[in-house]
């Protein structure tokens, strides 16, 4: 390790010589430091020996740490037998291991930062990357370095005591701030709104409205509750998609707006509709063959430069793309649901996913409606989703029938907290459009 390294090995030494004056303080250690966090290659060989002791439930003293080092032919490397019996030399009687800990631990990062900065600057000199494809590693790696809070496991008393709001918000959940609202008032009341750390995934076959669902959700909650909304459209150029969001906010027609035939109530409620928009605090990013880590970066920038983001809208997931290899598309589809579950977790916020559906409801026979086992090329979407919906309108499958026109279906297949069943709504395909339908609700789930 070259004297230019960040590094504290007094306190490595003490941090190791608290452990074996009370080997109850390993698990302390151990919740922050990995035997990498060690500079010193002798106090890693020891840490990890001590480590393996706490598994198999010995002791951890100086005989026993030296006679597994004895065993792995490592006690030479690490000075000897007379070095662990010097590890708890001028240690006080109550070891302060919290801050022999926090010294390890910032020299540690210290030491993959410079690492980072200089991996950087080889990539940047070899020229075989693209400036993108580098710093958006470099965010990963600064995300991972980014320190974490300690969470601790928590006592009902204690989860009581530290909830926002108090008791009395806890035990009263009409007083708790309500999730954020979709606009279509039969969804949200069964799913009470979407919450930080939510993942949703919205499944449909193609032409069902997916896209016109999400960006009907995405407008209400930028223009009606002046929230942040970020969509990643991997499908759609921005230009297209803002259209269509402008189109299905006036309730102009979107061929004749194709055509530049509008009549002047309709330019004036385009004109309004694109005034909304523009005040509100939408962000649309069309890149392609975005990673979920990517996703979350950008998302992650625009909180620090922008303020919170209330709604992060993915269209969809069939097109996002991962990092590394993997054996076959199903595997990749897991790895991607999980990664956007994840994301919703780090930056406390929902998620909406749309998914293509398997050809398997067109098959059926009778009833096409769309199940969960739908779900496209992975069984982790419906694990790793707090809430799946499944878009329906059976015009689609029978143009004959006349009383079928404009009836859709918003399947509630999944909550992870609430009950299933079938919320309907209307569709307006000539605006792209799904509005409230004042019609019966049906709740199979739901207790009376």
């Amino acid at each position: 390790m070259p004297d230019s390294l960040p590094a504290s090995s007094d306190a490595e030494k003490f941090v190791l010589g608290s452990i074996l004056l009370d080997e109850h303080l390993y698990a302390q250690a151990a919740a922050e430091l990995v035997p990498e966090d060690f500079a010193l290659d002798k106090h890693r060989r020891i840490f990890n020996r001590m480590g393996e002791l706490f598994e198999w439930e010995e002791h951890i003293d100086r005989i026993t740490i030296a006679n597994e080092l004895l065993k792995h032919n490592e006690l030479e490397a690490c000075d000897g037998l007379s070095y662990i019996v010097s590890l708890d030399d001028g240690i006080p009687q109550i070891p302060n291991i919290d801050s022999y800990v926090r010294i390890v631990k910032s020299k540690s990062t210290l030491r993959r930062l410079m690492a980072v900065g200089e991996s950087l600057v080889n990539r940047a000199r070899l020229q075989d990357e693209t400036p993108e494809a580098i710093v958006t590693s470099l965010e990963e790696q600064l995300l991972n370095l980014a320190p974490r809070s300690r969470i601790e496991a928590s006592t009902p008393e204690d989860i009581l005591a530290n909830y926002p709001g108090g008791i009395s918000q806890f035990m009263n959940p009409a007083l708790r701030p309500p999730g954020l609202a979709t606009g279509f008032c039969d969804i949200d009341r069964m799913t009470c709104g979407m919450h930080g750390g939510d993942l949703i995934i919205v499944g449909g076959r193609p032409s069902m409205g997916k896209t016109a669902w999400a960006t009907n959700v995405a407008t209400h909650v930028a223009v009606r509750c002046r929230q942040r909304v970020v969509i990643f459209s991997l499908e759609m150029s921005k230009e297209s998609l803002l259209e269509r969001m402008m189109c299905a906010q006036g309730r102009v027609n979107t061929q004749r707006f194709r055509h530049g035939d509008l009549d002047r109530e309709e330019r004036d409620r385009l004109e309004a509709a694109r005034t909304e928009l523009c005040e509100s605090p939408l962000l649309i990013d069309d890149s392609s063959e975005l990673t979920v880590t990517e996703m979350r970066s950008k998302v992650a920038r625009i909180i620090r430069r922008s303020g919170p983001v209330a709604l992060v809208v993915i269209d969809y997931l069939q097109l996002m793309t991962s990092k590394g290899k993997t054996e076959n598309r199903t595997q990749e589809i897991s790895g991607l649901s999980r990664s956007a579950k994840l994301m919703a977790k780090a930056l406390n916020l929902p998620v909406l996913v749309l998914s293509q559906l398997s050809r398997a409801c067109e098959q059926r026979k009778g009833d096409h409606r769309p199940m969960l086992s739908d779900l496209r090329e992975s069984g982790s979407l419906e694990q790793d989703a707090d809430i799946v919906g499944l878009l329906y309108r059976p015009e689609v499958y029978d143009r004959s029938k006349g009383e079928l026109h404009g009836k859709a279906e918003f399947i509630l297949g999944k909550q992870r907290q609430g009950p299933t069943g079938v919320v309907n709504l209307t569709w307006l395909a000539a605006h792209g459009r799904f509005e409230n339908r004042a019609e019966e609700r049906l709740y199979p789930d739901a207790e009376e």
